[in-house]
């Protein structure tokens, strides 16, 4: 028998019970080391990749708004045309003659009107033209001048997930040379504690076929629960869903982060016409699937914002959608480059989430290797 302290000898029963105590301990400590183990191998996830260091330091000045045409009046009809008032009664006052009115004036030749110059023609057009985008060359893969500055937009956010929900989010469109980024972060609650988030980055190169993405991340927040995270992919001429199948990539396809300023790229350029009723297909790799989504233009509208009213195109995606989807509505404004300045993010089950822009987007200086839209071709 086990001798503990003074020659007491330990009873069967409590031996049985400290037995019992210490093959309880070694079970918590093994399910300890396999959690921790499991948690190791969770933060081996690949984490979205470090943002692009431009520093963002100048305030966007909207562009003014384009000038509405004036309707003309039109000609008064010839029924109320005006008659001549009747000549006076009594006689007017001969006109003195002038001075040189003895000799007889010789009539001027006809002359031709001659031509206005090319310049005030082309100074005063009668409608306000979009400016032509210099194509680039071939092979050369720089981003053009047509792209926007890296910008941050921040937003409010006012939604209904289980009940009427606020917070706030922020689009980073950041590029360096050839290479972008797109990072989009939504807070539900507080911003220092809130109990819901979304993270975005889409990462990839700017090509002279616009927008290239060559990785999408994605993770999801909610209350104590743990983090969702899903990772695309571009590996050649295909696309590496989460569930690690391949599907075909075909030309242009997007993602969730960066179709919002692939977008902003073809009305900016002219490659798509701001019109109302035109369509846009944007193919969309997600992670259940890649698909070509049509994004309807709806027309212009004006938007209430902490800047003030904003006109924008209001592009919202065509049934039907894929199930399970996030469909995005987007308002598009031609005074701050076509950015998006509202995000309407909608899932079934009545929960949306609706981003109006708060504040002035911070843009970065224009350097010599990242150069801003032309002053030659203005947006």
């Amino acid at each position: 028998m086990l001798l503990l302290g003074r020659g007491r000898h330990l009873s069967p029963r409590v031996l049985r019970r400290t037995v019992a105590s210490a093959w309880c301990l070694v079970v918590l400590l093994a399910h300890w080391a396999a959690w921790r183990a499991f948690d190791g191998w969770h933060a081996l996830t690949p984490s979205p990749p470090p943002r692009l260091s431009v520093q963002l330091t100048q305030a966007m000045r909207p562009a003014p708004e384009r000038a509405r045409p004036v309707p003309r009046p039109k000609p008064p009809s010839p029924r109320a045309t005006p008659e001549p008032a009747p000549a006076a009664s009594q006689p007017q006052a001969p006109t003195p003659a002038p001075q040189d009115a003895a000799e007889p004036a010789s009539a001027p030749p006809a002359l031709e009107p001659a031509p206005p110059p090319a310049q005030a023609v082309a100074s005063a057009p009668s409608e306000p033209t979009r400016p032509e985008v210099q194509a680039p060359r071939e092979g050369d893969d720089a981003p053009g001048p047509e792209w926007p500055l890296s910008t941050r937009l921040r937003y409010a956010v006012v939604g209904h997930y289980q009940g009427l929900v606020h917070g706030d989010a922020e689009v980073e469109w950041l590029r360096q040379g050839a290479r972008y980024q797109v990072r989009l972060q939504v807070g539900i609650g507080p911003k220092l504690t809130p109990f819901g988030q979304r993270r975005l980055v889409s990462e990839g190169r700017l090509t002279p076929s616009g927008i290239a993405p060559q990785r999408y991340d994605e993770a999801t927040q909610l209350l104590w629960r743990t983090a969702r995270q899903s990772s695309i992919r571009w590996e050649g001429g295909e696309v590496r869903l989460p569930s690690g199948q391949r599907v075909f990539a075909p030309a242009g396809v997007q993602d969730s982060a960066s179709q919002f300023v692939h977008l902003t790229w073809l009305l900016l350029t002219g490659r798509e016409p701001a019109r109302e009723g035109h369509v846009i297909p944007v193919p969309l790799a997600l992670p259940q699937g890649v698909n070509t989504w049509r994004y309807e233009n709806l027309g212009e509208v004006v938007l209430d914002t902490a800047l003030g009213r904003i006109r924008a195109w209001h592009l919202r995606p065509q049934a039907p959608l894929p199930a399970g989807a996030l469909a995005a509505q987007v308002w598009l404004a031609p005074s701050y480059q076509y950015l998006p300045v509202q995000i309407r993010i909608e899932q079934g089950d009545g929960v949306w989430l609706l981003l109006t822009l708060a504040e002035p987007p911070l843009q970065e200086l224009a350097p010599t290797d990242n150069p801003g839209p032309s002053k030659e071709n203005p947006p």
